[in-house]
């Protein structure tokens, strides 16, 4: 029976020469929905609705840059001697926190040159981010990478995984933690939870951090699992460290601007 299991194919489609990978696929879809829900709170909060349109055509592309880049750098002993690897991005290979970088830089450039609120944009854009990030992790899955440690089949069957899933994770004659999942459960947990919180009376600002809060704690602990990490050194994880980093600066942040800079809420107008 294991002998009969192949992994799915990572090309959707072929035209001619051209192959369009699942990976791509899946990475646009999560852009797409990301765009439709920032999109509807935009108009509740009185913006005009090409507002993210306008910034989603700069974001994704610079974001996806950053995010190659990010990688690259940290796994600069295999590329470079695999230079032409460093643009084979439909091989996977991108990382979050690069990807996060280069958002916050367009978003600032874009907030300034429009006249916005930065902390405004970035609380309306929150839940589409993670969005983008729990569907991008089912490219992963296509990939079969960003992957855990190995594990038994019986360990994903009581976890009433489907065969799809399980077979997906059997990998070179192993099992192993579908910890992409475990990656995108978390984030659509977020997601919900992102979305309420713009509906109370929170200050400008705390919804994006709250959403730096709760993915970099789940990215923390999900990290630990996987064989793929980007090291910092033989031992330090640089997704977990970034994470601790990360959770401290926006707890921070958020008690300053409530108690020094006495923040807007964030459903008022303007």
């Amino acid at each position: 029976m294991l002998a009969s299991i192949q992994p799915l194919d990572r090309v959707a489609l072929e035209l001619g020469p051209i192959s369009i990978y699942w990976y791509g696929i899946i990475i646009a879809l999560g852009a797409y929905l990301g765009l439709l829900l920032a999109i509807r709170e935009t108009q509740r909060q009185g913006l005009p609705k090409e507002t993210f349109v306008d910034l989603i055509l700069w974001a994704v592309p610079i974001a996806i840059i950053s995010a190659r880049i990010y990688y690259v750098t940290f796994q600069w002993s295999y590329y470079k001697d695999n230079p032409g690897d460093i643009f084979a991005i439909w091989e996977g290979g991108i990382a979050i926190h690069g990807a996060l970088i280069g958002s916050v830089i367009t978003a600032l450039i874009f907030t300034r040159k429009r006249g916005l609120s930065f902390w405004k944009i970035a609380d309306i854009a929150a839940p589409s981010i993670i969005l983008g990030q729990a569907i991008g992790r089912w490219g992963n899955f296509m990939n079969q990478e960003a992957h855990g440690g190995p594990v038994t089949r019986a360990f994903l069957e009581n976890l009433m995984l489907p065969d799809f899933i399980i077979n997906q994770m059997y990998i070179d004659g192993t099992y192993y933690h579908p910890t992409f999942l475990y990656e995108s459960l978390w984030n659509l947990i977020g997601v919900i939870l992102l979305v309420i919180l713009q509906r109370t009376s929170v200050k400008r600002g705390e919804v994006f951090l709250s959403y730096v809060i709760w993915y970099s704690f789940g990215r923390y602990f999900i990290e630990g699992l996987r064989t793929d990490s980007l090291m910092l050194t033989e031992t330090l994880r640089i997704a977990q460290v970034i994470s601790i980093v990360l959770i401290i600066v926006s707890i921070a942040l958020i008690i300053y601007r409530r108690m020094v800079m006495k923040a807007k809420p964030y459903n008022e107008k303007g």
